[in-house]
């Protein structure tokens, strides 16, 4: 038996009463299954994120004008600075419950659009930046029954529209960029510590007419320190010190990948070399070519990037490989699976970011295979038949599906006589390792059961048909304390995952 381990961090993508749940209706292929779930639920999914309640807290721009769900109990929203509603008694964020596919609505008070959030360790998810009057606004979801947003008005030092935030091992926040923010701070703030600080390297990846280094791509790396990726370049930057310890190669060619030239990235499954070392990959995909987004404002989409690069950010001299997809693609997600392998969904395949500048969906997910040998990773799955554009969402459930939402690429909520009308639904992509005819050979986890506490170094046995020991990570540099989900994979076949807690 091949028995594998995976742990999963899972941080950081309306008339008046949404439809009700719908029973889901699957759609069977020899690559993966679509599954609709859901044909209206009240908003658009501009950003999602899975709670370790199983739920999923979900959120779009306030100032579309009014939404196809109503805030309960006659309440509405009086936003002076609203750009199209200043009275809304709609919702613009609702709460998914997984297991009975039904959903609550929520009231977020200030403007998310383009905003940024991660986890914090006790499963709190904390949302920064915005819009208008949301962008120096912190956000504070809790997973409770019943629980709304909470807001901190002025929780930030700068305005933050398209920013990143990663959670750190000590528990803290880094919130990096944003326009015209070349710098970063931390949330909470340790006391007295009230500015930001200055991150040249931001400068040094902007084009002013442009600015293609909006949402940069941030992990962390197995020495503590963060990989930043913006533009077509990458640092490894010490945010102790505030010093960059490594600069990487421009990825070849030398395209931009993010926003709004917008690619995707994730870090892929550390390997630990034989007790020596441990060793850490990023894998950026997708992304449009140099001066693609001044065409699609003049009306001609240039074909998206169909490259990915593949660098080992810990080696002593780094350097790309480059990997050719089989779809081109723009404002495509990437999803870590159990498995470990990355699932590549949603975009077009020209044009780019922003509204009305994406052309030709890409209606076919990709798996990319990162231990297959080089020249045969990618494998093309079964399509969708909706269109998932600007602003689409895809995250990892627990039971193993992709959740997938969102697409409106129109400045309000447009359903009719637009290429890509606002897409109100919810999907589930079930990868092939879910298919019936291996799920005999699908493990369970007997124990330890959801919601065990763990220290770090731990030693934890993991019990399905046999028992087998394995180590909770080292340390918060490897895994920053938080909420995890664990899956055991046998021969491809992930267990539904069970949450742990590492402190």
């Amino acid at each position: 038996m091949t028995l594998n381990l995976i742990l999963s961090f899972l941080l950081w993508h309306l008339l008046l009463l949404a439809a009700g749940p719908s029973s889901p209706t699957p759609t069977h292929a020899a690559a993966g299954q679509w599954t609709f779930l859901n044909p209206n639920i009240g908003i658009s999914a501009m950003h999602m994120q899975l709670l370790n309640n199983d739920r999923v807290v979900i959120y779009d721009r306030t100032d579309f004008g009014r939404s196809n769900i109503s805030l309960p109990n006659g309440k509405c929203r009086i936003d002076p600075n609203d750009t199209a509603l200043t009275t809304d008694c709609t919702a613009h964020s609702v709460e998914y419950d997984v297991a009975t596919n039904s959903i609550r609505p929520l009231m977020v008070l200030t403007d998310v659009w383009c905003s940024s959030g991660a986890l914090m360790s006790d499963g709190r998810l904390i949302q920064t930046g915005g819009f208008n009057d949301g962008d120096r606004v912190v956000r504070v979801y809790r997973p409770c029954t019943g629980c709304d947003w909470e807001e901190i008005k002025s929780g930030l030092t700068q305005r933050r529209w398209y920013a990143t935030n990663h959670i750190l091992p000590d528990g803290r926040q880094i919130v990096i960029g944003g326009r015209r923010q070349f710098n970063y701070e931390f949330y909470p703030k340790i006391a007295g510590a009230t500015t930001a600080y200055n991150l040249p390297f931001l400068v040094q990846t902007n084009d002013p007419k442009i600015e293609n280094n909006l949402y940069p791509f941030v992990f962390l790396n197995v020495d503590g320190n963060l990989f930043i990726f913006a533009n077509n370049r990458a640092i490894l930057f010490d945010y102790l010190k505030d010093v960059v310890v490594k600069t990487y190669p421009e990825i070849p060619g030398g395209d931009p990948r993010t926003y709004p030239s917008t690619g995707s990235s994730v870090l892929l499954p550390l390997k630990n070399l034989q007790g020596l070392a441990m060793e850490a990959e990023v894998l950026v995909c997708g992304g449009a070519p140099k001066g693609s987004y001044t065409s699609a404002v003049n009306g001609n989409f240039v074909g998206a990037l169909n490259t990915c690069g593949r660098i080992k950010i810990t080696d002593p001299s780094p350097q790309w490989v480059m990997e050719t997809m089989p779809l081109a693609r723009v404002m495509g997600d990437m999803v870590l699976l159990p498995t470990g392998d990355v699932l590549i969904i949603n975009g077009g395949s020209a044009g780019t970011a922003g509204w009305e500048y994406g052309r030709n969906p890409v209606f076919q997910p990709v798996i990319y295979r990162p231990n297959s040998p080089i020249g045969s990773r990618f494998e093309v799955q079964n399509p969708t038949t909706i269109p998932r554009m600007y602003h689409s969402t895809a995250i990892l459930l627990r039971d193993g599906r992709v959740l997938i939402g969102g697409s409106n690429p129109h400045i309000t909520y447009n359903f009719v006589g637009v290429l890509f009308p606002t897409e109100l639904s919810l999907e589930a992509f079930s990868p092939s390792y879910l298919d019936s005819t291996v799920v005999d050979l699908r493990p369970k986890i007997v124990l330890p059961v959801s919601q065990t506490k763990l220290r770090y170094g731990q030693r934890i046995a993991i019990r399905f048909t046999v028992i087998v020991g394995v180590m909770a990570p080292g340390s918060s540099i490897l895994a920053p304390a938080g909420y995890y989900l664990l899956f055991v994979v046998h021969q491809d076949i992930p267990s539904e995952g069970i949450w742990v807690q590492i402190q």
